[in-house]
């Protein structure tokens, strides 16, 4: 075996696999930042710092709750489009264009709305 999926059940269980993780790592993430928040007696309803993405690696070595949090959101979000990206990929491997297809223009649409977001935000 080759470490490719090789049919769709085996597309079909790599996504599974690949949606747990995501979940578990982000659930992982935010439960540390939350304890973290308790050992430090900080109240949730404070309200937070604002999203700085290059604080990330700083707060998480810190020992930052903020660090784990902001990490842990963006795994959740970014779960379901590591997902189309690997049915993409599956796709494209096991010879379906047209599904192929359908999955590149939503991660277009994904990208976009990141984009505009981003664009709002700023």
């Amino acid at each position: 075996m080759n470490g490719r999926p090789s049919s769709p059940l085996d597309l079909e269980r790599a996504i599974a696999r690949l949606l747990i993780i995501g979940t578990y790592v982000s659930v992982a993430l935010l439960a540390v930042g939350a304890l973290l928040m308790f050992a430090l007696r900080i109240s949730p309803l404070e309200g937070g710092p604002p999203f700085e993405p290059g604080l990330i690696v700083d707060d998480i070595v810190g020992l930052r709750p903020a660090g784990f949090i902001w990490l842990g959101l963006l795994v959740v979000v970014a779960t379901p489009a590591a997902r189309v990206a690997a049915s993409l990929v599956g796709y494209l491997r096991g010879g379906e264009p047209r599904m192929a297809l359908v999955s590149g223009l939503i991660l277009i649409v994904i990208a976009v709305s990141v984009a505009i977001a981003r664009g709002l935000g700023a």
